[in-house]
């Protein structure tokens, strides 16, 4: 990018916003890093606000045709009520959507955590055979760069580093600073300091990779066990509360007012976004929370 770009870019709209949150958010930096993400605060910032405006545009247009007949309606009868329909998407909406986009950092620190812990044990025992067999340490890492996924890519980072004349175990901790993988955090720093004692490698990084295997079965076990209640929940307010709700709602309302009350198409189509959301959310939820390794 050319000086002027960048000049032109800090003079857009959702910069100037961008940096003013920015001054809020002190963690944020950290947040991408954890993430691996490249932007920077204000750069990740001026996406998201843009993103929300643009978003929120669409879904109040979209949220005021759907509730058209109710708006007409309230504005006849109950002004206050009308008034409220009217305000509350231009504060919801773009609140939920801002507040959604900023929740990308942790989601993709979380997926990178798993994508590590998913193959950390093998790229370990990779480590431990090779150093076993006298080969050096740094061609260990060179050998581990390659077949491991986001492990191997840590690695790689950390053998850019050593190439440069960074000292391997300043490299080491530089690297494992801003890692979210507790797993990977452990058995780099067990390495590092049994760099620095002068202990046999191999031997004491056997030993934390035994550790985290067991850790990583206890961790199966528990969710296997977690798995049930979490189920229930999902069918009683994923289907059921939701589909008889709405029907117990129709028939209670239809008769306190006689016959005269009844759900309109654009409450019925909220309901079933409602609904819709809740189930993804409980789904997202199970597939989240359920661990991946690879033991």
């Amino acid at each position: 990018m050319t000086t002027n770009q960048k000049q032109h870019k800090k003079r857009s709209a959702f910069t100037a916003i961008a940096e003013i949150i920015a001054t809020k958010q002190p963690d944020l930096k950290k947040k991408l890093k954890m993430a691996d993400m490249s932007d920077n605060p204000v750069e990740f910032l001026e996406k998201v606000v843009s993103s929300a405006i643009f978003m929120s545009i669409g879904l109040i247009i979209l949220t005021y045709l759907l509730l058209l007949d109710p708006l007409s309606y309230n504005l006849k009868v109950d002004i206050g009520m009308f008034i409220l329909m009217v305000i509350a998407p231009l504060v919801v909406i773009p609140f939920v959507l801002f507040s959604y986009l900023m929740l990308l950092p942790e989601a993709a620190k979380i997926k990178r955590q798993k994508e590590m812990d998913y193959e950390i044990v093998f790229a370990g025992r990779h480590i431990v055979i090779a150093l076993k067999s006298g080969m050096p340490l740094f061609d260990t890492f060179v050998g581990t760069s390659k077949g491991y996924g986001a492990v191997s890519k840590e690695f790689a980072r950390i053998v850019d580093k050593v190439i440069l004349g960074v000292p391997t175990t300043q490299a080491i901790r530089e690297t494992v600073q801003y890692n979210p993988s507790k797993y990977f955090t452990r058995m780099l720093i067990q390495i590092a300091n049994s760099l620095s004692s002068g202990a046999d490698i191999g031997d004491s990084l056997e030993n934390v990779l035994d550790q985290i295997s067991k850790e990583q079965m206890i961790s199966l076990k528990e969710y296997s066990q977690k798995l049930t209640p979490i189920v229930m929940f999902y069918m009683v307010f994923g289907i059921i509360v939701p589909s008889l709700g709405i029907v117990l709602a129709t028939v209670v309302f239809s008769a306190i007012s006689g016959g005269n009350f009844g759900f309109s198409s654009g409450i019925l189509v909220i309901a079933f976004v409602m609904i819709a959301l809740v189930q993804f959310l409980f789904l997202g939820f199970i597939e989240s929370s359920r661990p991946k390794y690879l033991i």
